[in-house]
């Protein structure tokens, strides 16, 4: 059976944009980890994306370093947009040149691009959680994220 690795992710803003801080929690293989930054200028939804793609990325890196075996990973995150946008509206967008329904250009397209990667490399699973709904591991990132927000202005 494989393992099944957890990775919650958040982001956090004041002022959109404003600084922002992103953060992550990791359960695999009965350890917690963490991770956190931010930066001075940034939207929520910037911060959202890196939070998820930070944590993906420690994750991949420990599996690299055999540290980790190959597993499952799900991703939780009380983001809609990223939710949603990972597991429906990516789609759509590569096949219309990272172009919306709108034929506007597709925000973020950086960050998009660099979690749809992680995603497909680590084939995760993707859950929307409830925010501020006293999950402890959604609440440990939003603490993070709101560190990494306090550092950066």
């Amino acid at each position: 059976m494989n393992a099944t690795y957890i990775v919650y992710s958040d982001g956090a803003c004041s002022g959109n944009p404003g600084p922002g801080g992103w953060a992550w929690v990791s359960l695999a293989d009965g350890e917690i980890r963490e991770g956190y930054g931010g930066e001075k200028v940034t939207t929520n939804n910037r911060m959202e994306l890196l939070a998820a793609i930070e944590g993906l990325e420690a994750i991949r890196a420990r599996v690299e370093s055999g540290n980790l075996k190959q597993g499952l990973v799900e991703v939780r995150t009380d983001s809609q947009y990223v939710k949603n946008g990972v597991t429906s509206w990516i789609a759509s967008w590569k096949r219309n040149g990272w172009r919306t329904a709108s034929k506007t250009p597709v925000k973020n397209k950086d960050l998009w691009e660099r979690l749809d990667t992680l995603s497909t490399q680590l084939a995760a699973r993707w859950t929307w959680v409830e925010g501020h709904s006293g999950e402890a591991w959604n609440e440990r990132c939003d603490e993070l994220a709101r560190r990494g927000v306090a550092e950066n202005r």
